[in-house]
């Protein structure tokens, strides 16, 4: 039924923006532009002076320009970006150093060169609660809200932004509680059912309104006159089992005495090259191409995330200082992205999410740089970025080794808080692609800043040129810095049931009940 409860409230925004735009006169405004990804990657390549974009290798391995999987060939330029140097190379020995001089350096960095700079212009949101319904997620009373965050778009009436969000927080535990924001699709659970004699009542009107509209439906229900053609739908299972590893990583976080909430990535920004004149950064470009160093959907994402994060600072039952975010393969990015830049986030949790997220931008391995900016993917980040991949520019060709950050120093950015590295086995469908072995040696080098500023990485050496993966469902989870391989495919929810308790414990969060 949320199937059409979704499509519904979209008809309804749809309908309500097209009714907004109609009374717009849309001489005022800079005409909205409408490019195809193509022609906005054009665009964006000639702002540049990048006349040719090397394209990315393919997934296929049997296609001649197959993506490299030789550990040998894979690392061009193996010494990374020291974390701990600064520009004019002094080595950072103190918190102090970290938090007002490097620090600083590496967001200006990234969002130069790979993510963007948020603007100034940022407009406000503001959140409406569309539904709130006691439920039954399993045998657990939960609260649950269906939100909007409407965007002010007042500068330009031209384009509409409403965030979609669900918040779920269960009702038999004492708060405030934890709670983990989710990039994905949001959706209510099971609703809450009428009573008996409330569900006799709608029966009643129902038959009434069925004969009314056509008597020979009178005839059907004397035949069956115990016959109720609105049921009841299955409801809470009081003698279900507690959830388990197996469950759905909802349930165990409810379970744990955690709250969630599933914010939906695309009703901030479209996830194409096409969108990119709309969406929040249309909205604030005012329909207009962007510049080189403006945002892209990564950033963007994330700056919804923080939004919402705005609205469960006003939840009497969240914690907000013990609010993490979780994604997988794009919205892992995109949730590390978030937790780098915004450190209201306590804690991280990062799914599968490879080049742009926590692999190292430097190896040839599976997924390249070009594979993002030399493709339909380009739109994730910065424009800035596509010179990494320029086979023929005024500046020169350029790769990844050219860039002056890479994944190790995104990981730095969320020291000291708990940040936790997921990924799956490509047996069960995490392709090889993502490179694992790239998201280790950038975790591995990651630690040194989580030591430096009194928190515990993976508890190894942090020396990336040595250090070896560890093996499949072997978790190094000792510390705020963690890293597990699960033996499933591209997701995280097998890693649910250890990331709940490290959290919990890292937070020293204890679920009390009421």
């Amino acid at each position: 039924m949320y199937k059409y409860l979704a499509f519904g409230l979209f008809l309804g925004f749809s309908c309500e923006a097209r009714a907004q735009q109609t009374a717009i006169d849309s001489s005022k405004y800079p005409r909205l532009k409408t490019f195809t990804a193509i022609q906005d990657q054009a665009e964006m390549m000639q702002q540049l002076g990048i006349k040719k974009l090397r394209p990315g290798p393919s997934g296929n391995e049997a296609d001649p320009n197959h993506a490299n999987y030789d550990e040998s060939k894979a690392e061009p330029c193996p010494q990374l970006p020291d974390v701990l140097t600064t520009r004019n190379g002094k080595k950072v020995t103190t918190p102090d150093q970290w938090w007002k001089q490097r620090r600083p350096e590496l967001i200006e960095d990234f969002e130069r060169e790979m993510y963007g700079k948020l603007p100034a212009n940022l407009p406000k949101v503001n959140w409406i609660v569309k539904v709130t319904d006691n439920e039954f997620v399993g045998r657990i009373p939960v609260i649950a809200k269906q939100l909007i965050g409407r965007v002010d778009n007042s500068a330009y009436p031209l384009i509409n932004v409403n965030i979609n969000m669900v918040l779920v927080l269960p009702q038999n535990v004492k708060g405030p509680v934890p709670v983990m924001m989710m990039l994905g699709f949001p959706a209510l659970p099971a609703p809450a059912q009428p009573s008996p004699a409330d569900l006799e009542k709608l029966n009643v009107a129902f038959k009434e309104m069925m004969i009314k509209s056509n008597p020979e439906m009178k005839a059907i229900f004397d035949r069956y006159p115990a016959y109720m053609p609105i049921t009841r739908l299955p409801g809470a299972n009081f003698f279900a089992p507690p959830p388990t590893g197996d469950s759905p990583p909802t349930e165990q976080l409810l379970a744990a005495g955690w709250g969630y909430c599933t914010i939906e990535p695309g009703s901030i920004q479209a996830d194409n090259g096409a969108g990119l004149t709309r969406g929040i950064i249309g909205l604030v470009n005012k329909g207009q191409p962007r510049k080189p160093d403006d945002w892209g959907a990564l950033r963007a994402w994330a700056w919804g995330a923080s939004r919402a994060l705005d609205y469960l600072e006003t939840e009497p039952q969240v914690n907000a200082k013990q609010v993490g975010v979780e994604g997988v393969s794009r919205y892992g990015k995109a949730a590390l992205v978030a937790m780098a830049f915004d450190q209201r986030f306590a804690m991280g949790l990062i799914g599968s999410s490879g080049k742009g997220g926590t692999t190292l931008q430097r190896r040839i391995f599976g997924e390249a740089v070009e594979s993002l900016a030399g493709s339909g993917e380009y739109h994730w980040m910065a424009g800035n970025y596509l010179k990494y991949a320029a086979a023929e520019a005024s500046s020169g060709p350029k790769t990844g080794c050219d860039l002056p950050i890479d994944s190790h120093e995104l990981l730095a950015l969320c020291a000291p808080r708990p940040t936790f590295v997921s990924y799956g086995i490509p047996e069960k469908g995490d392709a090889k692609w993502l490179d694992q072995t790239g998201s280790y040696k950038a975790t591995i080098a990651a630690g040194s800043v989580f030591k430096l500023l009194g928190a515990r990485d993976l508890g190894v050496s942090n020396d990336y040129t040595t250090e070896k993966m560890p093996d499949v469902l072997t978790g190094l989870t000792n510390g705020e810095l963690a890293w597990r391989q699960h033996n499933g495919g591209h997701t995280d929810a097998p890693n649910f049931q250890y990331v709940i308790p490290w959290a919990s414990k890292l937070f020293k969060y204890e679920r009390v009940a009421k």
